[in-house]
């Protein structure tokens, strides 16, 4: 073991000699107290914390590295949560508005959630999560707390299918409220809807209130259409020609009410009669 021991020495002499030479230099500039060897002291402390002050940049960088992606992870899971708040808010107002026309409304009402629409065709339509089941039946009148939406066009048990304002079929009587004058809505593919029929000597003004009139054997009277948004003369035609910006939003539209009233068969059976 001793010669073992040894022969490690031997073999290693330079590497002790080295340790040992360093170890006697540093207790010897230790216990000296001279200018030389304090002005040596001054400059090792400078150079050593330049060094370390120089690479204290690397733990640094791998902290920051970790605080982002903490931050990152937070800052999404905020903005989710602003952004479940938001849909909360929008949702709750959308429902307060609807509660206060059901309230209001003097029609007997089913609400409605649009579970899929179209706005892109010229025959657009909404998809309803209520059907036969629910009391809905074909040509009930769709609305909402912004007014006119539209009919229903097709049930099934459980769902309906309803055409709105904004389809190329769609006719509905209307009267100015201001005026009393009466007309015919419909859509021919813009974004305003057009109330045709009315003679060019009547007076229909910008920002009248336009509503489904009480010749309607369809809708009730007194729902609101629309504002007209412009009139304008037709050269060489006995009416003008009138556009109306719809009061419903569709872009936005997500809950609708059906109001439970179908058409008066006799007067429906009795208007559609042929002249004799």
């Amino acid at each position: 073991m001793l010669k073992r021991l040894y022969d490690i020495a031997l073999q290693f002499r330079e590497y002790f000699l080295f340790g040992f030479f360093l170890a006697v230099s540093a207790i010897l500039i230790s216990s000296n107290d001279t200018g030389q060897i304090r002005t040596i002291r001054s400059l090792t402390v400078v150079v050593v914390g330049s060094l370390q002050e120089a690479l204290n940049f690397i733990p640094q960088y791998f902290n920051l590295r970790q605080e982002n992606a903490v931050l990152r992870e937070l800052n999404l899971t905020l903005s989710e949560e602003v952004s479940r708040l938001r849909e909360a808010r929008l949702e709750n107002l959308r429902l307060r508005n609807l509660l206060g026309f059901r309230e209001k409304s003097p029609y007997g009402i089913i609400s409605a959630d649009i579970i899929g629409k179209t706005l892109q065709l010229f025959r657009n339509t909404i998809t309803l999560n209520v059907g036969e089941n629910d009391g809905v039946r074909v040509n009930m009148p769709l609305v909402n707390d912004e007014g006119l939406v539209g009919k229903i066009i097709a049930t099934a048990p459980g769902y309906s299918i309803g055409q709105i304002l904004l389809n190329k079929e769609m006719r509905v009587s209307a009267k100015i409220q201001r005026s009393r004058v009466d007309g015919i809505i419909r859509w021919d593919g813009g974004s305003q809807l057009a109330m045709q029929d009315v003679a060019k000597t009547l007076d229909v003004q910008a920002g009248d209130l336009v509503m489904t009139s009480e010749y309607s054997s369809l809708y009730p009277s007194g729902i609101k259409i629309g504002v007209v948004s412009a009139t304008r003369q037709i050269p060489g035609s006995l009416f003008q020609a009138i556009d109306v910006t719809p009061g419903v939003d569709f872009t936005r539209l997500e809950e609708v009410f059906v109001i439970t009233r179908v058409p008066d068969s006799s007067r429906v059976a009795i208007e559609q009669r042929p002249p004799e």
